[in-house]
């Protein structure tokens, strides 16, 4: 039997998976770098962003190009307003504290996922794809959506890194990421930064969602699997750590997609865990992560 079609498929359906795992673990890295909050509320901002598309795509009504675009602006938006209302209201009061921020977004994770069942209810609903063309290989066609969808991470992936290493803001966030005292010392509204990062990370998980969602479908439970996954890719990068989070998520993503292909998706997600393991075990802080010193 060729193995060649089955593994060229195999690492299309993995590099479609790591895109969207790159966007949502970026979103939660950049989250924890910066606040020092791990925030278990992200998969629920990853699902609202998929109900939100759908609900735009029904509003708007025409084309599917037109709702897609819609949404591709405004779901994550919206998402980015929750957050950050959440960062202020809830929080802020918290002053950040490790442990009672991770019970904070464990109740929002409650709040949002309920409240969404309630308002959009518990069917899974498809979202059309803007356009669907297909490329040809010489044995078997290929959505074209999805080639977007890769190229769409990769290019917002790159704005981010942009934002944070080019621009006055990214060096705002990095001084309050470095020292929030000294930064407030000289005049950075750290809790407006706090507030922008929170809203930031769960945008980037809504983005996520709305690109995936035409191939998925929008779910009030969805929101559980890019959790844990981000979580794995976070703590194999390093925490903190923006690029150890994209070179982890490729990995994932990647082995992920291949092996569920050649054997099954369970085995890929034990696999995930096991590494999860060893990397704890041998390098606490990650791959790519720092000591503290």
């Amino acid at each position: 039997m060729d193995l060649g079609p089955y593994l060229l498929l195999a690492s299309l359906e993995g590099a479609v998976a790591a895109a969207v795992l790159a966007l949502t673990a970026v979103g939660l890295s950049l989250v924890f770098g910066v606040m020092r909050v791990v925030n278990v509320a992200h998969g629920e901002f990853f699902m609202l962003g998929a109900v939100l598309a759908w609900w735009f795509a029904t509003l708007v009504g025409a084309h599917p190009a037109l709702g897609f675009m819609v949404a591709l602006v405004c779901a994550p938006l919206i998402a980015a307003v929750i957050a950050a209302t959440a960062d202020f209201v809830v929080l802020k009061r918290l002053n950040y504290d490790p442990e009672t921020t991770i019970v904070a977004t464990i109740g929002l994770l409650y709040i949002i996922q309920q409240t969404v069942l309630m308002t959009y209810g518990p069917d899974a609903r498809p979202v059309e794809a803007p356009f669907n063309y297909r490329y040809y290989f010489p044995w078997f066609g290929y959505s074209t959506y999805k080639f977007f969808v890769i190229g769409a991470a990769i290019a917002i992936l790159l704005g981010v890194w942009v934002m944070l290493t080019k621009t006055r803001l990214g060096l705002v966030l990095r001084a309050s990421q470095l020292d929030s005292e000294m930064a407030t010392a000289f005049g950075i509204k750290v809790d407006r930064v706090y507030a922008l990062v929170f809203g930031l990370g769960a945008g980037l998980a809504a983005l996520a969602a709305v690109l995936v969602v035409p191939i998925q479908q929008a779910h009030y439970l969805m929101g559980a699997d890019p959790l844990l996954l981000s979580f794995i890719v976070v703590i194999i990068g390093g925490l903190g750590s923006i690029a150890g989070t994209v070179v982890a998520a490729v990995f994932i993503g990647m082995s992920d997609g291949i092996i569920s292909v050649f054997f099954s998706p369970t085995l890929a997600k034990i696999i995930a865990t096991l590494l999860v393991a060893f990397v704890l075990i041998f390098r606490p802080m990650g791959l790519f992560g720092k000591r503290a010193v």
